[in-house]
């Protein structure tokens, strides 16, 4: 439950400027954590930071393990700070341009980073004196991980289901084999993960000492060609070939008549429960070490859940399967009692959803843009909140709220804003005037997108879902928090009894 009334930001860590390609958790993170703190912003909302590859187009919820962190977001700058880069090596990097996107470069300037790194730290390595620690810490999940990044360079253009059969069912001997002819490859891989734990903690710190708190995005499904299916392949519903019988998505509705395959593997919840929900247990406890608060995308696929048979072109043949429900929720809270999480309950909810959801008292979403539909009852609109909720301007899966007035707004709709707010909205004041009708409802917690803080037309989107490609490119110009001012922004925060 949330306590206080609060506001808070979304702003993605590659989306901050930064001369490397895309935005990271170096200087520019800890610039807008100071803007957070001036502007009276209590929570700094980030997508997934868990590891994104090429081949998903860097997509921050289609990652290659649930656990690893994002080796992208690692600052060139700290590691220098930090003795890991020398100072020819820091003078000799490109600079790419600060505000536009380069995934593929960034991934190649810092790829090379991460090798002369690890270079030092194999011949300086007691200089990392909480090394061990943290391999002990993680061991449950990051000697798979390392394992399964090296036999994925071994074998780069294939899924680890076409992997030679020993390695793709795991043989033990085949294993130890591997792992003692590529130890430095894996060590390589431990290492990596040691510097982003320790950069990512870090700004945790910081942000927590200045009164911020970190809000964290927690997909309920992982990627089937994850550290996480090769691992466990039991705990999802795969073919004996070992790939997936069912793949997940949501039925035919209003906005599709095919309705949508996301392509991920669905769960063997009888096989999770069997095992205490161990994985699953150990997952959020990990993003709890990260985040302060945890949403959990499409929350309700823990009551039941969409599946389509593989190999459908269409999520139209698909089946609603029951989910763990209570049983998966009681586990969780016997074990992490003091678990801060929030549900993703956006779409069509049933009645068992919300039963589910007020059960354990978890705040849910309410989106703004939603809101105008020309309905009195529609839950979106800020009069039928209940104070344990979340509303937003727009998500990451939204237009900006400029981009959304401009593009997707009906004449109709422009008249209900008008008549909700009691005055009439322009193109010049739509933005400030939905942030205000925000910071003012009975919701807990306000959170707005930064490009809305920004006043950003549609170029600056972040996300438009079933888009396979072209997404997570906007980057915050260099100078924009320069030309915004922190102090209105909390002056309309402490308007609104949210400081």
């Amino acid at each position: 439950m949330l306590k206080r009334r609060a506001a808070g930001i979304l702003m993605h860590p590659t989306s901050l400027p930064s001369p490397y390609g895309i935005g990271d958790l170096g200087p520019s993170a800890y610039a807008f954590a100071d803007f957070l703190r001036q502007a009276g912003v209590n929570y700094w909302q980030m997508l997934p930071v868990t590891e994104t590859t090429r081949q998903t187009h860097f997509s921050p919820y289609s990652c290659c393990s649930a656990f690893a962190g994002n080796s992208l977001l690692i600052s060139p700058q700290l590691l220098y700070r930090q003795g890991w880069l020398d100072k020819r090596q820091m003078d000799a990097l490109p600079t790419l341009p600060a505000d536009m996107p380069a995934f593929g470069r960034a991934a190649q300037l810092k790829n090379r980073l991460l090798n002369a790194a690890f270079e030092r730290f194999e011949s300086h390595s007691s200089t990392a004196v909480d090394y061990e620690a943290f391999c002990e810490r993680h061991r449950h999940w990051l000697a798979d991980y390392a394992l399964y990044k090296v036999i994925q360079q071994r074998f780069p253009k294939k899924k680890w289901a076409q992997w030679p059969a020993p390695l793709r069912d795991r043989d033990k001997i085949a294993l130890v084999a591997f792992q003692n002819e590529h130890r430095g490859a894996i060590a390589r891989e431990y290492f990596i993960q040691y510097l982003f734990d320790r950069q990512f903690s870090a700004l945790k710190r910081y942000c927590n000492d200045t009164g911020i708190l970190l809000f964290g995005d927690l997909p309920i499904y992982v990627v089937y060609d994850s550290a996480d299916v090769w691992t466990h392949p039991h705990l999802f519903k795969l073919k004996p070939n070992k790939t997936p019988a069912f793949i997940a998505g949501v039925p035919p509705d209003y906005y599709s008549k095919t309705g949508q395959l996301w392509g991920n593997p669905v769960y063997d919840w009888q096989a999770n429960a069997k095992s205490g929900y161990r994985w699953w247990l150990e997952r959020i406890r990990h993003n709890l070490s990260l985040f302060d608060l945890l949403r959990i995308d499409h929350f309700r696929g823990f009551e039941a859940f969409w599946q389509v048979p593989a190999g459908r072109k269409t999520a139209v043949h698909g089946t609603w399967i029951k989910g763990p429900g209570t049983d998966f929720f009681e586990a969780l809270f016997r074990q992490i009692p003091q678990a801060a999480l929030a549900a993703e309950d956006l779409g069509v909810i049933t009645a068992e959803v919300r039963e589910l959801i007020a059960a354990y008292v978890l705040p849910c979403m309410k989106v703004l843009q939603f809101a105008f539909n020309g309905k009195a009852d529609n839950i979106h609109l800020p009069h039928s909140y209940e104070r344990n909720c979340i509303v937003y301007t727009g998500t990451h899966d939204n237009n900006t709220t400029l981009g959304w007035f401009k593009r997707e707004t009906t004449a109709a709709m422009r008249r209900q804003i008008a008549a909700y707010l009691g005055r009439s909205v322009t193109q010049q004041t739509i933005v400030q005037e939905m942030i205000r009708l925000a910071l003012s409802s009975p919701a807990r917690l306000c959170v707005f997108p930064m490009q809305d803080v920004l006043g950003l037309d549609a170029a600056a989107r972040m996300n438009t879902p079933a888009k396979p490609t072209g997404n997570w490119q906007w980057r915050m110009a260099p100078e924009s928090l320069e030309k915004t001012t922190a102090g209105r922004l909390r002056d309309r925060i402490a308007l609104y009894d949210r400081l």
